[in-house]
């Protein structure tokens, strides 16, 4: 995570902590999101001149308290000079074989689309960052939980064992990470974005920017739910599954079509189509 294009510093946007908390939390994202067990981590810090040495250790410690929280050990990494903070982070999973693994091209069709919790929050919090937005309550709402995503370790194993076809974690929004499942797996996706969970705080940030609910929580990168396809006949234990870990839910907003291959069609209220797009790293 590079300052500048993942997050900035300071002034209603990041603090060091939550930087720290977030680098961690978006790698161990990406082992949710295979159903696998997170083991140890490794943190790469690049810190410019005019950081400091007590904000760095702020970072850190936030890095060190998720990994605690996660059963994660933090086992090395390095720490150099550069012209803008740079956090990187690699963490490994395991499984005791390579079948209990989920990846991204398994889905077929007739499946439901699924997530977990609930979305939106990033892209809201974003809004308020950048002043689009008053900071009321439900901004504090908003950024609040943006600021310290969980990564779904438990869930995503949970998932797994219960025979979800394929799954993606949402760092880039739905709009940009189901078309890369319907890529993977040579299928059509078509989500309806009613039915699209909505995070607390959400639905009023959105008025305020006078858009639906459903473009912050399709559009918004970083929200890190798990989206997955599963049989229709496996829906209900899927739910069970997930909800005995808490209070996490699962909820059913689309369905594995055919059609050309990667296709992602985003259905509004009224079944009209719409074209959204998530967050795009660009060189």
């Amino acid at each position: 995570m590079v300052e500048g294009v993942h997050f900035r510093l300071g002034d209603g946007w990041a603090t060091p902590a939550e930087v720290g908390h977030r680098a961690l939390a978006g790698a161990l994202s990406d082992l949710a999101a295979m159903g696998a067990s997170a083991g140890e981590a490794y943190l790469m810090l690049g810190i410019p001149p005019t950081f400091g040495h007590e904000r760095a250790l702020q970072l850190a410690r936030a890095a060190a308290a998720l990994a605690e929280q996660t059963g994660v050990a933090i086992l090395g990494g390095d720490v150099v000079r550069a012209p803008v903070l740079t956090v990187s982070v690699t963490a490994v999973g395991w499984a005791d074989s390579a079948e209990e693994l989920v990846g991204r091209d398994g889905a077929a069709v007739g499946d439901l689309v699924g997530v977990t919790g609930v979305l939106g929050s990033a892209g809201a919090a974003l809004a308020v960052a950048e002043g689009r937005t008053q900071r009321s309550a439900h901004a504090r709402t908003v950024s609040e939980r943006a600021a310290r995503p969980l990564p779904r370790l438990q869930e995503g194993r949970e998932l797994a064992r219960g025979g979800v076809h394929a799954m993606i974690d949402l760092s880039d929004g739905l709009a940009t990470d189901a078309q890369r499942l319907a890529q993977a797996s040579e299928v059509a996706i078509e989500v309806q974005l009613g039915a699209l969970p909505i995070a607390a705080g959400v639905a009023e940030t959105a008025a305020e920017l006078d858009q639906p609910p459903w473009q912050l929580a399709a559009c918004g990168g970083e929200d890190y739910e798990l989206c997955f396809c599963a049989a229709a006949e496996d829906a209900a234990a899927v739910e069970l599954a997930v909800a005995a870990l808490g209070d996490v839910r699962v909820s059913w907003i689309g369905e594995v079509r055919e059609g050309p291959a990667g296709a992602l069609h985003l259905l509004d209220e009224h079944s009209q189509q719409v074209s959204l797009a998530g967050f795009e790293h660009r060189v």
